[in-house]
């Protein structure tokens, strides 16, 4: 039998929901307008892996928070699992949660977002979506449950598309230590000749630098721009 599911994409809005949590019902992406957020999703409360992660996406946050993005977590759990849970990692951690967690009993939420694995199970995988202020899903990223999240990672993937967004770049491999480029952002290939011969001019006047036409990138002042550091 085919599995037909619509599971959202990158470059759709994110689909909207009004969900209960850990800090009471909110709806997305509408009680995010303006700023970036962060849904992820965990296997289950009171588990290992989930707890490390736990741990550290608040020892994250208020990096996360000085480039305009919010956290959101999410499992199959009822509220008070998570509540209890929450409390557990205070108490024994020292760590005080401060993103909302959503209550997905059900698990309608991780269903319509495509958390849970292929050939069925109780507990969902763990999802991250990246959701820009516009309400625009921008990545996707699904791990294993034996698997816990790079949070280094995350943030990067955050902060490098803010970039991209603000300076109408695309950015590198293992960007900012490219091998290549280093952190400089890769400009758009030229798609005439008219584009072409401007970049051309553009490298003679040292405003930009190329490999070839197909292939320009330029230095992107990202130490006087960086703002999450």
């Amino acid at each position: 039998m085919t599995n037909e599911r619509n599971l959202p994409s990158i470059g759709e809005p994110f689909p909207k929901m009004t969900v209960p949590t850990t800090q009471g019902t909110i709806t997305l992406p509408d009680d995010y307008e303006g700023s970036w957020f962060i849904l992820f999703s965990h296997p289950g409360d009171f588990t290992p892996v989930c707890t490390t992660e736990y741990v550290s996406f608040q020892e994250m946050y208020p990096k996360f928070k000085k480039i305009n993005t919010r956290l959101i977590g999410l499992s199959v759990d009822q509220v008070y699992a998570h509540l209890k849970w929450l409390e557990w990692i205070k108490d024994n951690l020292g760590v005080e949660i401060e993103y909302p967690v959503i209550a997905d009993g059900l698990g309608n939420y991780a269903q319509q977002l495509g958390m849970f694995p292929a050939g069925g199970g109780a507990r969902t995988v763990r999802g991250v979506f990246i959701v820009d202020e516009q309400g625009i899903i921008r990545q996707i990223l699904f791990y294993p449950a034996e698997l816990g999240r790079n949070l280094q990672e995350i943030y990067r993937s955050v902060y490098g598309l803010q970039l991209a967004d603000r300076k109408k770049v695309a950015l590198p491999a293992d960007w900012p230590e490219n091998k290549l480029i280093g952190d400089d952002g890769i400009i758009p290939p030229a798609g005439t000749v008219q584009e072409i011969q401007k970049r051309m001019e553009q490298q003679a006047s040292g405003e930009i630098d190329c490999f070839d036409w197909w292939f320009c990138y330029k230095d992107l002042n990202r130490r006087k721009d960086r703002n999450g550091s």
